[in-house]
């Protein structure tokens, strides 16, 4: 099992080469993106690795993408403001990968995860050397967990949903099974989790909350502005579409758009690439700009659709909106919905939530909407233009669902500390 899954990791960059050729452009370009950044993996690490202090302990953190940054940041902050150490933090996906390496903050290094072979993990450990591991959700790569068991690296999954009818219970899921229990400690976003996980003999585990409310808390605290948007904005009430896939999302959103003339809209496309940008500016009947077009000389005054065509600053954008709709939710990969939940939108989103513990949570709490199509969601943005009543109470209720939910953060980070503080 194992040297079968060895040699599937070494064939998948090339596997994703070959793919590229019967994908879309944009899909073609993601994964040319992540083969050249693959291909150079380990020598960015050796390089990046030879300029730190290595007197410093080193906390390694992986997150798959963006979004499971979101889970990290706060995690990431709190560390540093409490120890003098290193953080190195990897991803997987080259959206995340490009864009935190713009804005390290208070990361000192960013490298994309070399493939989960062997010889790969060996020496990307040997180079970074990191005191404790930090995985994000669902991350099990097997060799990488088996050989930090193996070295004695503490190890820790964040926000973990283990399902009744997950992998682990599945004739096929030996490796998911001795991946999750090489972690040193599991923290879940609930109790089915843990009681799930204790049957497959995982005692090391406690329910902890999900740090990206912290880390939502945190984004909303910050100030941040952003003149153009607001010369958009102007005074009007805005319906913001966020991490808008190339589907069913931007049919819905765009129609919506042409319902609703006399109301402005930005939109957030997931992937920025051109097929996604011309189709929106097809689809919309009024007058549309994109934000790399525009500088302080643009005239708004008729346009009725801003596209955001750069990543990475979403989260702070949804405070100029009134509504919302995020997107990916008629795919496995709905996107985040408590980031304009934090500034009391309503939010809604496509129906694939059963996996998930928030949106479902919202939607009992009645501060999230699922809709299947667009009629539903035209009915939804009808009823809350009018019922400003209905707006101010679900602004109260997200509040208070935010508040209740944030503080997850410390309770890992004391986890860390420990480790950090035993190797000084």
């Amino acid at each position: 099992m194992l040297r079968r899954y060895d040699l599937i990791m070494r064939l998948a960059r090339y596997a994703t080469l070959g793919a590229s050729a019967f994908v879309s452009d944009s899909s073609a370009a993601k994964i040319m993106r992540f083969a050249r950044g693959q291909r150079v993996a380990i020598e960015r690490v050796r390089e990046g690795m030879e300029t730190l202090d290595r007197s410093k302990p080193t906390v390694w953190l992986h997150a798959a993408s963006l979004g499971e940054y979101g889970i990290a940041r706060p995690i990431i902050s709190a560390i540093k403001r409490q120890a003098d150490c290193n953080v190195v933090i990897t991803f997987f996906s080259p959206t995340g990968y490009e864009a935190v390496s713009r804005r390290k903050g208070d990361i000192d290094r960013v490298f994309y995860l070399p493939l989960d072979t062997r010889s790969n993990v060996n020496r990307f450990l040997d180079i970074v050397r990191p005191d404790c591991a930090v995985f994000m959700v669902s991350e099990y790569w097997h060799n990488y967990l088996h050989a930090l068991k193996q070295r004695g690296i503490p190890s820790f999954l964040i926000s973990a949903i283990i399902r009744d009818d997950g992998p682990f219970f599945k004739w096929y899921g030996s490796l998911y099974r001795n991946s999750i229990k090489s972690f040193s400690k599991v923290f879940t976003l609930d109790d089915n989790s843990i009681r799930n996980l204790r049957k497959l003999g995982i005692d090391n585990v406690s329910v902890n909350g999900d740090p990206l409310f912290d880390n939502v808390a945190l984004v909303a605290s910050t100030p941040w502005k952003d003149e153009l948007i607001e010369r958009f904005t102007g005074n009007e009430k805005v319906f913001l579409a966020g991490s808008i896939h190339h589907d069913r999302d931007l049919e819905m959103v765009t129609e919506l758009a042409n319902r609703h003339p006399d109301t402005r809209f930005i939109i957030v496309p997931h992937e920025i690439n051109e097929n996604i940008l011309k189709d929106i500016e097809d689809k919309v009947k009024g007058r549309c700009v994109r934000y790399s077009q525009c500088d302080g000389q643009t005239d708004m005054s008729d346009t009725q659709v801003m596209i955001v065509d750069f990543v990475g600053a979403l989260a702070y954008i949804y405070r100029y909106a009134a509504w919302a709709y995020v997107g990916g939710g008629f795919t496995p990969l709905l996107h985040s919905v408590i980031e304009p939940s934090v500034y009391g939108i309503p939010v809604s989103f496509g129906p694939k939530i059963h996996r998930k513990v928030t949106p479902t949570e919202m939607v009992r709490l009645g501060i999230g909407k699922v809709v299947h199509d667009t009629e539903e969601l035209d009915l939804w943005f009808k009823r809350l233009k009018r019922d400003n009543a209905r707006v101010q109470y679900i602004a109260k209720r997200a509040a208070k669902y935010v508040k209740q939910n944030t503080g997850a953060t410390p309770r890992v980070v004391r986890h860390i500390l420990d480790i950090i503080c035993a190797k000084k």
